[in-house]
């Protein structure tokens, strides 16, 4: 009995996590009100409320089940033993540009975030949460390039944070424009020559190395 309350309990969960992202999808967040989706999801408010504490709470969920599985690709980026961790890191960036784009669940949600989200009041913590996500994702790419420096991968005088700046600003842009403009910009078709023109800035642009006083 206990078993199947759980199991009950998380099939509520997951219906009013289907529910909002519906219903977020469709009038964007600050335009959304618990009752929307509780009204979507064929619950009371008080269910939503058994599960989460407020929209921002329920936001946050809806997002953390369609994090990319990316663990251990990641962590081969950073290890010092491995041997190509430049060839991981365009790994990393093409699996995740394409998809992003084309798995259904992911890309609403990350529609949602960058075209239907108003980082107004009371989603203060959802945003903050984003940017503690973003600089955290950007000290790895950071962690990343140094890693492919100390193998020789790339320039002894790389500045690596003004790479990862400009890795992750196109690598977002692309993302976004890929959400609005689909039939220009097709990480399916275009990932891998998007990522190796981004790559090979790494490799040749002045701009990206620091001077040789520094």
């Amino acid at each position: 009995m206990v078993r199947r309350t759980k199991e009950e309990a998380q099939l509520t969960r997951n219906r009013v996590l289907d529910a909002a992202e519906r219903v977020f999808y469709e009038k964007g967040v600050s335009r959304t009100t618990l009752a929307d989706i509780a009204q979507a999801a064929g619950v009371t408010r008080g269910a939503i409320y058994w599960h989460f504490a407020n929209k921002g709470d329920l936001f946050n969920a809806m997002f953390d089940r369609s994090l990319l599985p990316l663990d251990e690709l990641v962590e081969s980026t950073l290890d010092g033993k491995e041997e190509d961790p430049l060839a991981r890191l365009h790994e990393l960036f093409v699996w995740c540009m394409r998809n992003i784009t084309t798995d259904e669940q992911r890309r609403r949600v990350f529609d949602i975030l960058f075209m239907k989200c108003e980082f107004v009041e009371e989603m203060g913590p959802v945003r903050e949460r984003h940017q503690n996500n973003m600089r955290d994702g950007m000290e790895r790419i950071e962690r990343a390039l140094r890693n492919a420096v100390e193998k020789k991968q790339l320039p002894a005088t790389l500045d690596t944070r003004r790479a990862m700046t400009m890795l992750h600003c196109l690598f977002t842009g692309i993302l976004h424009d890929s959400l609005m403009l689909p039939d220009i910009v097709h990480p399916e078709r275009d990932a891998e020559a998007l990522i190796d023109a981004c790559f090979d800035a790494l490799r040749c642009s002045p701009s990206l190395l620091m001077p040789a006083s520094a």
